[in-house]
């Protein structure tokens, strides 16, 4: 497959992935926020950018993008400026009473839990820098413009994440059921989380 030292490889990876960061509090917020399965379509919608990265990655297009100092910038005020938003709707709508038993709305949350995911990854130049960078090391010399062990790599990658962060998102979501009793609980917790978005996309563009 054109891959070596692919232990190490999974080692690695598994220590970048429970490393705290942008995507862990991004499933944490959702999980104990919104319950667990919007835990768990954020945690797919967060793979999704990964898998995304992977495929710029192994197309070279990455490698473009990284050479071009306007583009990286523009990516990543945009994926600003999206963090921002969310944390500034969350704190606007903190008051906001909803049917929270609505079908129609629990389909709703879910969809944008996954879409808000896929978006806050795929606009974090942070990650496709660091598969340019963590990738290559662990493909043959030989093998480095074959997109297939970039793939391979990316998968794996996806796959453990995915993992990790369903785990995660079941371990919080216990929480949720006991916040939602308490409206005033739930009202700062929104708060909470609005702040920490807004924080994250400050954090992003600087």
């Amino acid at each position: 497959m054109g891959i070596e030292n692919f232990y190490t490889f999974i080692i690695s990876t598994l220590f970048f992935i429970i490393t705290p960061g942008m995507d862990t509090v991004f499933v944490l917020n959702k999980s104990i926020g919104e319950g667990r399965k919007s835990g768990i379509y954020a945690t797919l919608g967060v793979n999704s950018g990964i898998i995304i990265h992977t495929l710029l990655g192994a197309l070279g297009l990455s490698v473009l993008i990284s050479k071009v100092p306007s583009a990286l910038i523009a990516i990543k005020y945009c994926g600003a400026t999206y963090l921002v938003y969310v944390g500034t709707m969350a704190l606007i709508n903190r008051k906001s009473k909803v049917n929270i038993d609505s079908s129609s709305h629990r389909n709703g949350r879910k969809t944008n839990s996954y879409w808000s995911g896929l978006v806050t990854n795929t606009l974090n130049p942070k990650v496709a820098l660091l598969f340019l960078a963590f990738f290559p090391q662990f493909i043959v010399p030989e093998q480095i413009n074959n997109p297939i062990p970039f793939m391979t790599l990316g998968l794996s990658y996806a796959i453990m994440g995915t993992i990790w962060y369903i785990t995660l998102s079941l371990l919080a979501s216990g929480f949720s059921q006991r916040l939602k009793t308490n409206p005033k609980t739930m009202f700062h917790l929104n708060t909470i989380s609005g702040i920490v978005f807004i924080l994250m996309g400050l954090l992003v563009a600087y």
